[in-house]
């Protein structure tokens, strides 16, 4: 993984950086990997994302059918 550092902004860059370690998932699989988790925990968090995953998927299809409200979208003001 490689984030630019620009105008010598370092905590733009961490921050960046963060970021993308949040969306690949890094952050997760170190917690996941710190501890030992036993099968039964493992079956039933998989079960848990499986599910979540799927509630997930019904909520935007019923979103894009028209029969939810789609989500607010939330502005935000961007420094330049």
């Amino acid at each position: 993984m490689q984030v630019l550092v620009r105008d010598n902004n370092v905590d733009q860059a961490l921050r960046v950086l963060k970021k993308k370690m949040q969306r690949e998932g890094l952050f997760r699989e170190m917690k996941a990997r710190s501890a030992f988790e036993k099968p039964s925990e493992k079956r039933a968090r998989e079960k848990a994302e499986a599910i979540r995953r799927q509630r997930k998927l019904a909520r935007k299809k019923l979103q894009r059918e028209g029969l939810l409200p789609a989500p607010k979208k939330v502005l935000r003001a961007r420094s330049t």
